[in-house]
């Protein structure tokens, strides 16, 4: 019999090949973009390094590169991440379209979430800059504070919303995700795990290397249900967090429950610690534990959004989307 006359119950059965668009040309852009982005985040590690070095010298303080090591490791890693996703991105791999998308969204969240506490804190930081005219230097004026305002918004706004969102409609595409599936057949470890759960795991893992490096910027100062944790304890206390969400992210991988309600509690116990922390303590308190110099912790004051109490309101205020979005994901788990 030939091949073709099959019967109408063999032809249901016979999987159909899925249409779609190659866009294995777009991959090639987007991966050669990414790896440019990759470029412009390394070049912010010798930046940073240069400029704690020009403040030093300018207000004759000495050289504190722990504070900024944190963002140091930040660069580092998204400097290294992006050229390596970018490649994956070129040879249509898998992996690497799943981890881009899970980047895109990060990154359009994360900016959204930017702009507006800069839409807060902008006016607040300008209103300072006219008292430099006391010490013989002019005022700025207000219309100069006005452009300053509109042209770093737009630059912002580009930067944090405009350029992510083209990059999660391009990798959210079904286009984008049969090219790549088509030409990287094979299984990934990427493949195992549905992408807002693996969002979720690869954000507690990059956070264990992150509280490992805490101690060393600020004493080993966290705040811990009403007081500030410092020096042993703190980093002890560190240290525990690190191996709580590093174990909580890799069983949340393997979609245990065990994972998901390990990082709610932890999560629900954060927001508490902070509230009842704040309440009693002001930031710059925990800036002074912290060895902040006496004219940042000035102008953090000046500010007036991070003292009093508010400041366990406003980590609590963010808390709630991530709890949240861990309510959402509870589906794809596994049951007990």
């Amino acid at each position: 019999m030939d091949g073709n006359d099959l019967s109408p119950e063999a032809n249901e059965l016979t999987p159909q090949p899925v249409a779609y668009k190659d866009r294995a040309t777009g991959l090639i852009i987007f991966g050669i973009l990414t790896i440019l982005l990759g470029c412009v985040a390394g070049l912010f590690v010798p930046l940073m390094l240069f400029g704690q070095m020009a403040t030093a010298k300018a207000t004759n303080v000495p050289v504190n590169f722990s504070a900024i090591l944190p963002a140091l490791f930040i660069y580092v890693v998204l400097a290294v991440a992006l050229v390596w996703l970018g490649i994956g991105s070129i040879t249509a791999r898998r992996w690497a379209r799943a981890l881009l998308l899970i980047f895109s969204w990060s990154w359009l969240i994360i900016g959204v979430v930017s702009l507006i506490f800069m839409g807060i804190l902008m006016p607040k930081i300008l209103a300072n800059i006219p008292t430099a005219g006391t010490n013989g230097k002019p005022a700025l004026p207000s219309a100069a504070m006005n452009m300053v305002m509109v042209v770093m918004f737009l630059t912002l706004g580009v930067l944090y919303v405009i350029l992510p969102a083209i990059w999660t409609f391009f990798y959210n595409s079904r286009h984008v995700k049969f090219t790549c599936e088509a030409r990287d057949p094979v299984m990934r470890w990427t493949d195992t795990c549905p992408l807002p759960v693996l969002a979720i795991c690869l954000w507690s893992l990059i956070s264990v290397p992150m509280m490992l490096i805490m101690p060393l910027v600020g004493h080993g100062v966290i705040p811990f249900f009403g007081i500030f944790l410092t020096g042993v304890p703190g980093t002890l206390f560190y240290l525990a967090i690190a191996a709580i969400w590093g174990y909580a992210g890799w069983s949340l991988y393997k979609l245990e429950q065990r994972g998901w309600w390990i990082i709610l509690i932890a999560a629900c116990l954060t927001m508490v610690s902070s509230i009842l922390t704040f309440a009693r303590n002001d930031l710059t308190e925990m800036y002074h534990l912290m060895g902040y110099p006496q004219a940042q912790i000035e102008q953090i004051q000046k500010m007036g959004l991070f003292t009093g109490n508010r400041m366990g309101w406003l980590m609590s205020l963010c808390m709630l989307p991530f709890l949240g979005y861990l309510l959402f994901i509870r589906k794809y788990l596994r049951r007990f």
